[in-house]
């Protein structure tokens, strides 16, 4: 990179990182739908500029609103430019906002554009003997160079002084306005001459010199020899009124009148109750972290999303204690019987609930009282600490207590590792984290550090501040304690604030605070049960099905390497990339954001159509994922103790409301392949018992059926067709009896297809067919199902009105991207809009399922049945051989009446010594 002289007075260009930011990558938004990837993008090239460079001086110049004096003399001048994008224009306000409040100056010039500021700051500064340097994307500006003028493009890290410019453009900064004249730009509407291009361009400059120079010798060109040489004299005679314009047009003003003085220039001190606010606002949680880091505005709160004039709340560390002896424990606990509801979280040595051991309680109340008991530590020299079994046996009668109410964040992970220690948690009336889940699922992470920043603005206290990180990253009982107190009383503190600004929002939509009560909070309890209850694997079926996978992996290596003609690594997509598209001469389909051919799954499925490769890496990836994720992963993770595996599930991840699990992830375990259901297979049921797989039959079908109220589809499943083989035979006009096993694998494609929002396109792809003929199957499908097609015109409407859509029982699927002018993002959101109340009414449906049989097994089957694993639409269960035929059935009707539809929920439960066999 050319060397920047100290402290140079920085110039930067806004107006042309504001439109580069709006079209790069990713497409930012915050939780209320407002774009906001545009003034990221500008705002982390402020800060990569002061990071870098540390100036003192420095001003922001944006174009004003209205003409110019370009305008003025040539009416065409960059009337090419399409108009400022609505979600464009709603970022400048914000982001000037955000400018002022970091202390940079900042100049909007009414009449002149950016260039023309920046011009004649530099011009005036640099002959002044100060060092500019201009941050653009523009090459414009290249005309500015000199020895005291130099640019930086900060997106890519180019930087250009004199020689720069002469190594980029092949001329020197003194003849860029020559070069932009003679060939025009297309992006300003600058005509320049006709007939000239950059290379002819060069060519005259390179050989004669600038415009000036050229029409006193135009009777030399010719002799330059490049092509069109011997016309190029007449060319420049007959536009030389245009090229004269041209030159005008892209001369850049150095002699705007400014008022701004280099004192005036002076980058001032942060306004950091103001950057919290807007920071807040724009939902930049890393930048609103590192604010509240720096001290002032410690105690500052973002108002929360749409309570403006909520009362602010803030932490206060000083109000935090430390039990350490009986008496402060039993004041404690007095006031939390007291208490109407009390906040309360574990600390613990690790984050797997089965091996974590209790290290510690912390309390707090409504009044910003907060309090650790630590129990747990490694006292260090002159510590101390409780006996633990005084604490759990003094707190029992009050966890276990129904009457006495708590609030926590994640509060499963604290019910299951209170199990573990034979306490059962019982009185949970809230869970913060569930509550922003319900709230907004995609309004960003659901963890108690970025709520507290986004509800509350205040910074809490993160684990690596007291534990370190990395390898040497202490657990919790090592940390001193009273380092331990502070940040454990705080977290119980920050739980109970966010209660209090979340539960209000529910409360004021009786859909959603149903979704909280009736379905997601009952629910804690059962998947701590579940996850505790594990699952029993087989671990030598296991071994051999890796080493046979192994031997299966080898081959297509092989086979792969003997296609391609050499060897190569089938993991690397650079690798791979080099022998499709270079090698092999495949035409690529898609690109990656940066540029480079994309061989992802669906490029490779497509190309897999016409060549062997593709079709083979497919394989590859398939089975290597199995080994690794399953076959060889699972016998791993067998927990000592118990001999099962304990999967985590996890309630506010997905945005529509459907469980995920991970360690292992039962959710992608294969169920279309053999592989996959060998993997299932594994999945076994101990000495006297079985296993039951009860799943909803095409629930996404029916709950479609349901929300459009089409009648053919209401009359097929109240009179029990199958749906593939009843909507072949109206797509295709033919008789039930008549309907093939390819017709209704056309028709399965077409039913599922729609619920995802499947193009014709994409339809054609699947079915191999040409996209008409796709297309056709599709009207034929609306006309005979009409009303399909009008649920999803008014799903549609009704997402772009309100930005979600929502579930048969009120959960809300927020659509940030549905009003975005970009048309992929746009129509991306409208396919969720038409899916999500399909995929999370079912959610929602086999949730309550859940809780409706949980309690049947407490009342009946206690000790017979066990609720082990919950997979997309399906329960698996552990249940004594004796008692199974009796169980499935019961199993069934609790299932099928968790919700009341237009047409009838079924439920196929089936038993065998393993999953497989019993689904």
């Amino acid at each position: 990179m050319t060397a920047i002289p100290e402290n140079p007075l920085i110039l930067v260009d806004g107006s042309s990182y504001l439109y580069r930011a709006y079209h790069a990558p990713p497409h930012l938004t915050n939780s209320k739908g407002e774009a906001t990837g545009a003034v990221y993008g500008v705002v982390n090239m402020l800060k990569s500029l002061l990071r870098q460079f540390k100036p003192d001086h420095m001003a922001v110049v944006f174009d004003a609103k209205g003409k110019t004096f370009r305008d003025e003399k040539f009416a065409d001048y960059k009337a090419h430019r399409p108009p400022m994008p609505d979600d464009l224009r709603s970022q400048i306000a914000p982001l000037h906002a955000i400018i002022q409040a970091m202390g940079l100056p900042m100049l909007v010039i009414d009449g002149v554009e950016a260039d023309d500021v920046i011009g004649t700051l530099a011009k005036k500064h640099a002959e002044a003997g100060r060092h500019v340097l201009i941050s653009t994307g523009d090459k414009d500006m290249a005309q500015l160079v000199s020895d005291k003028v130099t640019l930086i493009n900060t997106m890519t890290d180019t930087v250009l002084d004199p020689a720069g410019v002469n190594d980029k453009f092949g001329i020197g900064p003194e003849l860029i306005i020559d070069f932009l004249a003679l060939m025009g730009d297309k992006v300003d509407n600058i005509p320049g001459v006709p007939g000239v291009g950059e290379k002819t361009a060069l060519a005259l400059l390179q050989g004669i010199g600038g415009i000036e120079e050229l029409y006193q010798r135009l009777d030399e060109i010719p002799a330059l020899g490049f092509r069109g040489s011997k016309t190029m004299p007449k060319k420049l005679e007959d536009n030389r009124e245009q090229a004269e314009l041209s030159y005008w047009l892209a001369t850049i003003k150095t002699d705007v009148a400014l008022d701004q003085c280099y004192d005036d220039l002076a980058i001032q001190p942060e306004n950091k109750d103001e950057l919290v606010r807007l920071y807040g606002e724009m939902e930049f949680r890393r930048w609103l972290a590192e604010v509240l880091e720096g001290g002032a505005a410690e105690q500052a709160v973002v108002p929360a999303e749409g309570h403006e004039d909520e009362p602010a709340s803030t932490v206060d560390r000083s109000a935090y204690e430390l039990v350490l002896d009986e008496d402060a424990l039993n004041t404690w606990l007095q006031a939390l019987g007291e208490a109407e509801l009390f906040a309360f979280d574990t600390e613990t040595t690790s984050l797997d609930y089965m091996l974590a051991e209790l290290v510690g309680f912390s309390v707090a109340l409504a009044d910003g009282r907060a309090a650790y008991i630590p129990f747990g530590h490694d006292p260090m020299e002159n510590e101390k600490q409780l006996d633990r079994q005084l604490v759990l046996d003094a707190f029992r009668p009050l966890l276990e207590s129904d009457k006495h109410k708590k609030v926590g964040q994640n509060l499963k992970y604290d019910m299951s590792v209170l199990a573990n220690h034979g306490i059962e948690l019982r009185g949970i009336a809230f869970d913060t984290m569930l509550e922003s889940y319900v709230f907004n699922s995609v309004a960003g992470r659901h963890d108690m550090d970025s709520l507290s920043l986004k509800y509350l603005g205040h910074k809490a206290i993160s684990f690596e501040d007291i534990a370190g990180k990395g390898a040497k990253q202490l657990s919790f009982d090592q940390i001193r304690i009273e380092d331990a107190g502070v940040y454990a009383a705080e977290d119980a503190d920050v739980t109970y604030r966010l209660h209090q600004v979340l539960w209000p929002k529910l409360e004021a939509d009786a859909r959603l605070k149903s979704v909280f009560s009736d379905i997601e909070l009952p629910l804690v309890p059962v998947l701590s049960r579940m996850e505790r209850t594990g699952v029993l694997i087989d671990k030598a079926m296991l071994a051999r099905q890796s080493e046979e996978l192994g031997q299966r992996i080898a081959e297509l290596e092989a086979q792969a390497h003997e296609l391609a003609g050499e060897a190569f690594n089938l993991g690397s997509p650079k690798q791979l990339q080099a022998i499709l598209f270079d090698k092999m001469g495949i035409k690529p389909l898609k690109k990656t954001p940066s540029g480079a051919p994309s061989v992802a799954e669906e490029v490779l499925v497509e190309l897999a159509l016409d060549h062997p490769l593709p079709k083979v890496i497919l394989e590859y990836r398939s089975l290597a994922k199995l080994k690794s994720t399953y076959t060889d992963k699972l016998p791993k993770l067998i927990h000592a103790k118990t001999g099962r595996v304990h999967t985590s599930y996890h309630q506010a991840v997905t945005a529509t409301g459907r469980l995920s699990s991970s360690d292992p992830n039962l959710q992608n375990i294969p169920v279309r392949t053999e592989e996959g259901r060998r993997i299932r297979q594994a999945f076994i049921a101990p000495k006297g018992k079985v296993l039951i797989a009860a799943d909803y039959s095409q629930i996404e079908l029916r709950i479609m059926a349901h929300l459009s109220g089409d009648q053919g589809l209401l009359t097929a499943f109240a009179e029990g067709k199958d749906i593939h083989a009843a909507t072949a035979a109206e797509v295709f006009g033919i008789d039930l009896e008549q309907v093939t096993s390819d017709h209704r694998r056309k028709a399965k494609a077409i039913n599922f297809g729609l619920i995802y929002g499947m193009s014709a396109f994409g339809l054609a792809r699947q079915l191999g067919i040409g996209r008409g003929e796709a297309q056709g199957y599709m009207d034929t499908y609306f006309h005979r199902y009409p009303g399909v097609l009008d649920y999803m015109e008014r799903t549609r409407r009704q997402a772009e009105q309100q930005g979600y859509v929502e579930t048969l029982f009120g959960r809300r699927l927020h659509l940030p991207d549905i009003k975005a002018r970009n048309q992929g993002r746009k129509k991306a959101a409208e396919r969720a809009a038409i899916n999500a109340p399909m995929q999370g009414t079912a959610a929602d449906i086999i949730k309550k399922a859940m809780i409706a049989v949980d309690d049947w097994i407490a009342r009946e089957g206690q000790g017979r049945i066990q609720m082990l694993m919950q997979v997309h639409d399906e329960l698996i269960f552990e249940a004594d051989q004796d008692f199974a035929d009796q169980a499935a059935g019961q199993l069934a009707a609790l299932m099928e009446g968790a919700a009341e539809l237009d047409v009838p929920l079924v439920v196929e439960p089936g038993q065998g010594d393993n999953w497989d066999q019993a689904h």
